[in-house]
C-alpha cells in the first residue's frame, strides 16, 4: 500500500434494511413482524425485507411470489421510491457533518473520507459511532458503518458490523467495525473468495477449478498465476484485492452517466399500438428528467423484455443532444418498429445517455418533412411551458393524452416501478400496472 493510501480513514455507511426501516417508523405496530418491501403484483421483486423475514430466506432481488412461499405470513408494503430518497438525502447531511468528502453508492448506502477530520471528530470508530447515533436520534433509523485505510476494505468491514439473520434467531450486529491499518491480511484472508469484488459465478467456477475457496488460496497462487488463469486485467485485480490493496480514492462528484424509465407489465403486451403508447409516457417521463437536470442526450436506448425473460436492447445516436419527448419518442420508435411483440412483452425501458448541452435546432430535412406539425424548436418552447405546469400545479396537471386513462393520468415517476407492479393498480385490457 501506499503512503498516501495507508493514511487514509475510510468509512462504508450501510443503512439497515433501508425501505422496511423507513416503512416502520409510520407502520410501528409492524416491528418484530417479517415485513417485506417491494413490487406486490404477481410479478414483483423483493426490495428489502426486516430480518425477520430473512430468518425465513428472503432477500432483495427475489421474486414476491418465492417470498410468499417461504413465508405467508409476511407483511407486504409497496415501495415508496419519493419516501426513501427524501429520506436519503436527511441522511446525506448527517454525513456531510462529518466531512465533506461523501461517496453516495445508493439511497442507502455512502463512502466517506474522514481523514481530515480525524483531528476535530477522534479516530475513525469514534466518528463512525457519531454518525449512528445522529442518524438514530434524527431519523430513527439504524446503519452498519465499516471502517479500513480504503474503500474495499471498508465495504467489508461494514457487512462484518451488519446484524445476523437465520433461521434459529437474529444476531445483533456490531454496529461498527474497524479494519485495523498494519492488520488488514488478517481479517482479508479468511474470507472466501466471492468477497472481492470482480468474482462472478464464471469467475468463481475458474477459481474453484484451481482449488481457490479462500481469499487465502487466491493470495497464495501469486499475481502471474491468476494473470494466466484469468487474464492481465483481471489477474492483476484481484491479486491486487487479495493483498489489501486499493488505491481509489472517495469520488465526491459521480456524474450522472444515464436517465432513463423501465416498467415490467401486470400483463404481456402483444400489440405495437400499446406498447407505443407505453413508449410516448416513458420518453416523457425521461424528458422531463433531462431537463431538470440541464442535460440533452445523444444517445438513446430502447429495452425490450419479453415473455420469456430474453432481453435485448437497441440504440441510435443523435447528431446533437436533446431533451423533448418528441424528440426522444421520434428516436426510439422506429428502434420499437423493428421489433416483433407477438410473442409478448412483459418490460419496456427507455435509457438515456450521451450527455450534453441540449440544442434542437430545426434541421434542413424539417423543411420538406411529411409531418408539419411542430418543428423541433417548438418543442423545445412547448417543453419550458410544461415543465412551468407541473411545476406550479403538479405533475399530474398535464401529460401525453394517451396517458390519459377514466382514473386519471397515468404518470411516470422515478423509481415508481423499479420492483415490478404493484396488486392496487387496476388493469384495463391490456394496459400496464402504473406501479
Amino acid at each position: 500500500m501506499t503512503s498516501q493510501a495507508a493514511q487514509r480513514t475510510i468509512l462504508h455507511v450501510d443503512m439497515d434494511a433501508f425501505y422496511v426501516s423507513v416503512e416502520l417508523r409510520r407502520r410501528p405496530e409492524l416491528r418484530g413482524k417479517p415485513v417485506v418491501v417491494g413490487g406486490t403484483g404477481s410479478r414483483g421483486v423483493v426490495a428489502a425485507a426486516s430480518y425477520e423475514a430473512r430468518r425465513y430466506g428472503i432477500h432483495s432481488a427475489m421474486p414476491g411470489a418465492v417470498a410468499r412461499r417461504l413465508c405467508p405470513a409476511a407483511v407486504f408494503l409497496p415501495g415508496d421510491h419519493e419516501l426513501y430518497s427524501q429520506v436519503s438525502r436527511q441522511i446525506n447531511e448527517i454525513f456531510h457533518e462529518a466531512t465533506p468528502y461523501v461517496e453516495p453508492l445508493s439511497l442507502d448506502e455512502a463512502f466517506l473520507d474522514v481523514t481530515g477530520s480525524l483531528r476535530l471528530l477522534g479516530e475513525g470508530v469514534v466518528i463512525a459511532k457519531l454518525i449512528r447515533e445522529r442518524i438514530a436520534s434524527k431519523l430513527d433509523l439504524t446503519c452498519s458503518v465499516g471502517v479500513a485505510p480504503n474503500k474495499f476494505l471498508a465495504k467489508l468491514a461494514s457487512v462484518a458490523a451488519k446484524p445476523k439473520a437465520s433461521a434459529s434467531g437474529i444476531e445483533p450486529g456490531l454496529g461498527v467495525f474497524e479494519v485495523l491499518a498494519g492488520r488488514e491480511l488478517e481479517f482479508l484472508l479468511p474470507l472466501p473468495v466471492q468477497a472481492l469484488w470482480g468474482v462472478g459465478p464464471a469467475t468463481l467456477e475458474r477459481l474453484s477449478r484451481l482449488g481457490v475457496k479462500t481469499v487465502s488460496d487466491l493470495n497464495a497462487l501469486g499475481e502471474a498465476a491468476l494473470v494466466s488463469a484469468l487474464g492481465k486485467a483481471s489477474g492483476r485485480h484481484l491479486y491486487a484485492l487479495s493483498c489489501g490493496r486499493d488505491e481509489r480514492g472517495v469520488e465526491t462528484n459521480r456524474a450522472t452517466k444515464s436517465i432513463g424509465h423501465e416498467e415490467t407489465f401486470a400483463r404481456d403486451l402483444h400489440e405495437v399500438a400499446d406498447l407505443r403508447t407505453e413508449l410516448v409516457r416513458l420518453s416523457d417521463g425521461v424528458a422531463s428528467r433531462l431537463r431538470a437536470a440541464g442535460f440533452g442526450a445523444r444517445t438513446l436506448t430502447l429495452k425490450v423484455r419479453f415473455a420469456g425473460f430474453t432481453t435485448i436492447t437497441r440504440s441510435t445516436t443523435l447528431p446533437s443532444p436533446v431533451a423533448t419527448a418528441a424528440a426522444i419518442i421520434g428516436a426510439v420508435a422506429p428502434l420499437l418498429a423493428s421489433i416483433d411483440p407477438s410473442s409478448g412483452v412483459r418490460l419496456v425501458g427507455v435509457h438515456a445517455s450521451n450527455f450534453g448541452p441540449p440544442v434542437e435546432q430545426l434541421q434542413f430535412d424539417d423543411l420538406f418533412a411529411a409531418d408539419q406539425a411542430a418543428a423541433p424548436t417548438d418543442w423545445v418552447e412547448a417543453s419550458a411551458a410544461i415543465d412551468a405546469i407541473r411545476e406550479r400545479f403538479g405533475d399530474a396537471a398535464i401529460g401525453p393524452a394517451s396517458a390519459v386513462s377514466t382514473r386519471g393520468l397515468r404518470l411516470v415517476r422515478r423509481g415508481a416501478q423499479q420492483w415490478g407492479p404493484d396488486h392496487h393498480t387496476p388493469v384495463r385490457g391490456n394496459t400496464p400496472n402504473q406501479g
